[in-house]
């Protein structure tokens, strides 16, 4: 009999193993008060990279099983509790606020702020400041950000 109840633990896994919470996760949002100054192709390589990191953000939290992500269409920025309603629509548990930080072309912070859909706190927030304005540093920001939220077990909150 407990050889039976050995492999039935085997296969299912431990009982109390928690599944990731679901996430409405939108793309990333810009505070840049410099873009009106910018060049165009200044401005689509900006929209690019935001796309590009939310993408990776959406892939790592995914990979390292810490969220079931559900992609959300509400603004990352300004929509005044919107994002509540729009993760509710989806089923989510959470919803993230993500946004990128452009000082200037040397420094950028990325940030995420990710509320509960049922009270409306915040769950957690963390912010990687970054150094250069390239696809390889906002990918290695974008990933130490995952990071810290899972060295800390922040997504299990």
């Amino acid at each position: 009999m407990s050889v039976m109840l050995l492999l039935a633990a085997l296969v299912c896994g431990p009982a109390d193993a928690a599944q990731p919470k679901s996430l409405a996760l939108p793309q990333f949002g810009l505070i840049d008060a410099m873009r009106e100054l910018s060049s165009e192709e200044s401005r689509r390589e900006t929209d690019r990279r935001l796309a590009l990191v939310s993408a990776e953000l959406a892939r790592e939290l995914e990979a390292r099983g810490m969220h079931r992500v559900l992609k959300s269409s509400h603004e990352p920025l300004g929509c005044n509790g919107c994002e509540i309603d729009v993760a509710k629509a989806l089923g989510a548990e959470r919803v993230a606020l993500c946004w990128v930080q452009k000082v200037s072309n040397l420094i950028l912070n990325l940030n995420i702020e990710v509320r509960s859909v049922a009270t409306g706190e915040t769950v957690y927030a963390k912010s990687v400041d970054i150094r250069g304005n390239t696809d390889e540093s906002w990918l290695r920001g974008v990933r130490r950000l995952v990071d810290n939220i899972e060295e800390r077990n922040h997504h299990l909150r």
